[in-house]
């Protein structure tokens, strides 16, 4: 038996041969293989388990219900199966196509509107202000300040023509105004409301963005004879697509399913004027007792957020590779 010297063993190492003489590219035997994947399954099983539990098992329970005509507290092998019905008679009630279209309105203005501002401080705050980390931190409060605290506000500002701003506009000639008593204004109320709390994430979002642009660019540019506006136009939101159109992805997904806001401020009035999709399967669900049409319209949503994510993930890959 031969013993290895010194300088043997740092040519062995070298080599990438361990104390065993197996290298790194020597394969196991198989049974060791079959020990250690029955080793690592054994450890990820219970997170998969819980995984399915978690997310698997709601899906098929809400799918098995927007089937069946059921209340909250039916449990599904008692609940009559009724196909596709729930489907149909959510698609056949005006209330339905009355709630996508202030969804969609919701949505657009939520997320524009908040981008444009976010957007507009972003590039403002770049720019040598006195005091620019104390406007970067009072300009996040109301995404900060929880949901409830801010729907009161609100209300104590608009909600009767006793408020404040209704007052202030009365002293200029416009009357009682009722903001929240309006179905238009309303709806106005609301999608400002959405904005005033959303555009905090996208200045988040837009400054991170503008941060990574290299100023060189910016300098070529200038030497070039560009505009200010060229320059924007060109340069800036051709550079800010990809974080753009992810700020816009994650926006559409939080309006849509956006409950708190329309219902701490006026809980789908007036005359349903303000009832999203999502107040309107809250209302069938927990107003009205029927899972069926709730999980129904929970669907039609989601199949909507799902097509709206891949077509702006499509941008998103034509921006990388741009």
């Amino acid at each position: 038996m031969t013993v290895d010297t010194v300088p043997e063993r740092l040519k062995r190492a070298k080599r990438g041969v361990g104390v065993s003489g197996r290298g790194p590219g020597t394969p196991l035997p198989r049974k060791r293989r079959r020990t250690g994947a029955l080793t690592m399954t054994g450890f990820a099983l219970p997170s998969l388990i819980l995984l399915l539990l978690l997310n698997v098992f709601p899906v098929v329970y809400a799918i098995l219900q927007s089937l069946q005509k059921g209340t909250p507290s039916t449990l599904p092998w008692d609940a009559p199966f009724v196909g596709l019905a729930n489907y149909t008679g959510v698609v056949a009630d005006p209330q339905f196509w009355a709630s996508t279209i202030f969804t969609l309105i919701f949505t657009i203005s939520g997320v524009f509107g908040s981008w444009l501002i976010g957007l507009g401080l972003a590039l403002l705050l770049r720019t040598k202000i006195p005091g620019n980390t104390v406007f970067k931190v009072l300009l996040l409060l109301p995404w900060i300040v929880p949901v409830v605290v801010s729907a009161t506000a609100w209300n104590w500002l608009v909600a009767t023509p006793q408020s404040p701003i209704p007052v202030i506009l009365g002293l200029f000639g416009a009357g009682n105004v009722n903001f929240l008593g309006d179905p238009v204004l309303a709806q106005v109320v609301v999608c400002i409301f959405k904005v005033w709390i959303s555009f905090p994430f996208m200045l988040m979002m837009m400054s991170s963005a503008l941060a990574s642009v290299d100023t060189n660019v910016y300098e070529a540019a200038k030497m070039d004879g560009a505009t200010s506006w060229q320059t924007f136009t060109g340069v800036t939101l051709p550079m800010i697509s990809r974080s753009t159109y992810i700020s816009w992805v994650l926006m559409t997904i939080f309006c849509v399913n956006d409950f708190p806001t329309i219902f701490l401020l006026t809980q789908g009035g007036p005359q349903n004027a303000t009832t999203s999709l999502v107040v309107l399967a809250y209302q069938y669900a927990f107003q009205n007792f029927q899972t069926g049409p709730a999980t129904a319209v929970a669907f039609i949503m989601t199949v909507v957020l799902v097509l709206v994510s891949v077509g702006l993930y499509q941008q998103i890959k034509k921006a990388n590779i741009e």
